[in-house]
């Protein structure tokens, strides 16, 4: 395990969650039909704040324990931060439309109609989003995806207060909490984390069993396989589906070195705030190490096809806050696939003048569409018949 984690392992020997603790807002079972009774008003939520309840409940947001508070909201959107000095991506926080809600309301908070959590309004306020997308996303276009969903989909107001977790919202694809998966890493060996948002295809195969062999990587570490199955971009697989894949192959894969779960978490496509968001998160499911790429979590104008980050902007803004979260980051390698060696990096490839082969996304797609034989070098059999019978569904 990396030396500076070493003073941080809880008694299983396992990295201890961001703030030392890890959140646990569920209330017992006995205590459930109380805490209702003290609702005073319901509000249904959307899928993303679902997930973020569910996070919160769970402790994947240790050591939140609720929606931000307008302090700690403008804080964060303003420096990375809390009020009291934690490292965090992006705020947190539940918006409504609704002005009959209003501080000291215990409000039922509902999805798809199941009750899921009570949250005591602590504060009230309309937003700057402007401000807000500048700051958490460096941009105030419309064009980025977040920006659009802050403008076009978060309601008016925000509200920050404490929850009491009553049910995990259910799911298509079970999640594990981090508590289940810490259970499950071994003692005292650095845990790498992959973090994907699309179906498991050859190359991330190769690319997260290859980091295990990274020079800051233990010799005996496992890689946490843990995609988002949350919403993403309007144009994603959906998450229901983007499980299978990773359900499939898991179920084909006997490799001791590599755990599989799952992450209910909804993309923002934020670079480099995305990328410390991530690196929390993965802490507090056990993570010593962040698979991190050269554009990790970045989107295109749909006007100008430009990025909206930098190369390595993403890389660079994790590697630099890595040690204060006590982790390292392990660069995502840029593999390709030759006819002479299989995958390589594309140094090598270049080096030794292999001959590389492509399929671009938008290939893969169509002949997913066509019934097209898609080469086995660029996605599992396995993966390919569940995309396929998506597709006929």
């Amino acid at each position: 395990m990396t030396s500076n984690s070493f003073v941080h392992l809880n008694q299983s020997g396992v990295i201890s969650p961001y703030g030392g603790t890890l959140i646990n807002l569920m209330t017992s079972k006995d205590a459930q039909d109380e805490v209702k009774k003290n609702a005073n008003k319901r509000l249904e939520c959307s899928d993303r704040n679902a997930c973020d309840i569910e996070l919160l409940v769970i402790g994947g947001f240790s050591p939140l324990k609720g929606f931000m508070l307008k302090a700690d909201y403008e804080s964060v959107v303003k420096s990375h931060r809390t009020t009291d000095g934690n490292l965090f991506g992006l705020p947190i926080v539940m918006d409504t439309d609704r002005e009959d809600l209003t501080i000291g309301d215990q409000v039922l908070l509902t999805y798809k109609s199941q009750e899921i959590a009570v949250l005591e309004i602590q504060e009230k306020w309309e937003p700057d989003k402007v401000l807000e997308a500048k700051g958490c996303y460096g941009t105030t276009s419309l064009e980025h995806p977040a920006v659009r969903m802050i403008a076009c989909q978060r309601k008016r107001f925000y509200l920050g207060g404490s929850i009491k977790g009553l049910e995990l919202p259910k799911r298509i694809f079970p999640c594990k909490t981090p508590s289940e998966v810490r259970n499950e890493l071994p003692g005292e060996e650095d845990v790498v984390a992959f973090q994907c948002r699309n179906p498991i295809h050859r190359a991330h195969y190769e690319l997260f069993t290859r980091a295990l062999e990274a020079t800051n990587v233990s010799k005996n570490a496992v890689v946490l396989v843990h995609p988002t199955c949350g919403p993403t971009q309007e144009d994603d697989i959906a998450g229901a589906i983007r499980f299978q894949t990773y359900e499939r192959l898991a179920a084909e894969v006997n490799n001791a070195r590599i755990r599989w779960a799952y992450l209910p978490y909804s993309m923002h496509m934020a670079g480099p705030r995305e990328a410390l968001q991530h690196m929390i998160i993965r802490r507090n499911y056990g993570c010593t190490h962040f698979i991190i790429g050269r554009d990790m979590a970045g989107c295109k104008s749909s006007l100008t096809g430009k990025d909206f980050y930098e190369p390595y902007e993403a890389q660079d803004f994790a590697k630099k806050h890595a040690p204060e979260l006590l982790m390292d980051t392990v660069p995502s390698l840029n593999l390709v696939f030759t006819e002479e060696e299989g995958y390589v990096t594309a140094e090598d490839a270049q080096n030794k003048n292999l001959h590389i082969k492509k399929l671009s996304g938008t290939e893969f797609r169509k002949m997913l569409r066509n019934g097209a034989e898609i080469p086995e070098w660029f996605a599992f059999k396995s993966v390919v018949e569940v995309l396929r019978q998506a597709n006929k569904a």
